[in-house]
């Protein structure tokens, strides 16, 4: 018996002396230990099942989707992962809005552990580029908010709301079908923007409940975790537990935001047009967020609250890091010294604001912590150039070393000996001819992945489109 009880005390000490090791860790591990919450994985002992890396985020539009696509840019950096990017004629958006097909991937970055980069959702074609333990994430917005914010933001792009006599969205609301065409380029945006995101039908009628309800099920199938961007701290614990990540990774600064000025505020009429108008995307938001719930009910809602404070207190020290005592000044553009931390700006109407390091950082950090906090708050655009960049180099590397390889196993003496019968050389062979992307493979008119009528397939959005939180 005294055997076992020294033996406890030995594993009890070890156990300490490791979580002094990694003191960055010890208060989060000790705090959702207290509260009974699955600890984060604090060292590569800890006995908890490896981070899961093989992931496809759904980014869709103006849902703080470009501050999620920020978190996962860096934790494949930091852990060597490969980000499938798109091809230089697709700009940073796979194409959009045509339906996601891997032509669209450049070469170079495959195989992908990582996609999260702006496409229409299409199921099957991500089956082929990806592993088969990927897990599916993607983000939704309250219509209500998420309609204003494309309305200002698409304003000179998005021809149903060009149109619109001084660019009123009451005005637009009032008579939507006036302004509103579904077959011209990027009318997507006007209308039902998550349903065509996710590969629906955005025009289908309001009153066809069954495809709603058939759509809203192949979406809960297909993904693992839908966010809310309301509760984006809430999602990220709810994401923490399902990819077994560390608070580290969780970690962000909110990007790609308007100045106060450039939104509008939304009366209870207002809210309900919207509704409406976008009838689908409210089923999906009004299921979906009811669904989050339920999952913080599983995990422990005093455990997903105690785990958003510490991300949270986390969090505020890393600003502090990074920006001195004081947290980080928003700023528009035009304020922003280094060009690779201006943010894109959609139009003269819509102010786009960012950050900037201070101008000392240099002094007191060390060259990794400048690019941490570099890349904490560089904009979608210059981070997935940067990236495309980095992995390039990555692919080039990698196959001056093969070619090494090869050469020295040319350059070692061979034995040979007489062949009894000559050798039969194998014939070449024959490329198989490119064949088109192939579709979802299932039914059309439920299928995430669909595309809908009246797009252009082969017109490629245009190079200054991005569309972020």
């Amino acid at each position: 018996m005294w055997k076992k009880r020294v033996f406890l005390v030995i594993i009890a000490i070890s156990t300490i002396s490791l979580l002094l090791h990694h003191g960055g860790h010890l208060t989060w591990t000790m705090e959702a230990f207290h509260l009974g919450c699955p600890a984060l994985r604090s060292h590569p002992y800890s006995g908890l099942k490896p981070k899961h890396s093989n992931v496809v985020f759904l980014k869709t539009h103006k849902t703080a989707s470009s501050t999620m696509q920020n978190l996962l840019f860096r934790f494949a950096e930091r852990n060597n992962l490969t980000v499938a990017l798109p091809i230089q004629a697709c700009s940073h958006q796979f194409c959009y809005p045509r339906s996601f097909t891997t032509h669209s991937v450049h070469q170079h970055t495959l195989p992908p552990n990582i996609v999260t980069n702006h496409m229409r959702f299409n199921k099957a074609e991500l089956k082929r580029l990806m592993p088969n333990d990927t897990i599916y994430v993607t983000i939704l917005r309250e219509p209500g908010s998420m309609f204003e914010s494309l309305f200002s933001y698409y304003n000179q792009y998005c021809q149903s709301f060009k149109r619109v006599p001084n660019g009123s969205l009451e005005a637009f609301l009032d008579e939507p079908w006036r302004y509103y065409k579904p077959e011209e380029n990027y009318s997507m945006y006007a209308r039902n923007t998550l349903t065509y995101d996710l590969g629906g039908d955005k025009d289908r009628p309001a009153k066809d409940v069954s495809y709603a309800k058939a759509f809203v099920a192949e979406v809960e199938r297909v993904f693992s975790l839908v966010m809310i961007s309301e509760y984006f701290d809430e999602s990220l614990v709810l994401l923490r537990h399902l990819l077994s990540w560390d608070l580290e990774d969780i970690l962000y600064v909110k990007l790609n935001m308007r100045t106060p000025s450039s939104k509008q505020g939304l009366t209870d009429d207002l809210r309900k047009k919207i509704r409406a108008w976008n009838s689908l995307d409210a089923q999906l938001f009004d299921h979906f967020n009811a669904s989050l719930w339920r999952q913080i009910s599983a995990v422990g809602p005093a455990c997903v609250a105690r785990e958003v404070r510490l991300l949270r207190e986390t969090q505020e020290k890393l600003m502090k890091r990074c920006f001195g005592e004081g947290m980080p000044l928003v700023r528009s553009a035009a304020e922003i010294k280094n060009k690779e931390l201006r943010p894109w700006q959609p139009s003269g109407k819509v102010d786009i604001v960012g950050y900037d390091l201070p101008a000392n950082i240099s002094q007191s950090f060390s060259n990794q912590d400048q690019e941490l906090c570099l890349r904490l708050i560089m904009p979608e655009v210059q981070y997935t150039k940067m990236l495309l960049r980095s992995q390039l180099l990555r692919y080039r590397l990698t196959s001056q070393g093969r070619a090494q390889q090869q050469s020295h196993s040319f350059q070692q003496p061979v034995r040979t000996s007489l062949l009894r019968h000559p050798a039969h050389r194998s014939q070449p062979p024959v490329p198989a001819a490119a064949t088109p992307a192939s579709g979802t493979g299932t039914n059309s008119k439920t299928a995430v992945g669909q595309q809908s009528k009246g797009q252009n397939p082969h017109k490629p959005s245009p190079h200054r489109l991005e569309n972020s939180s």
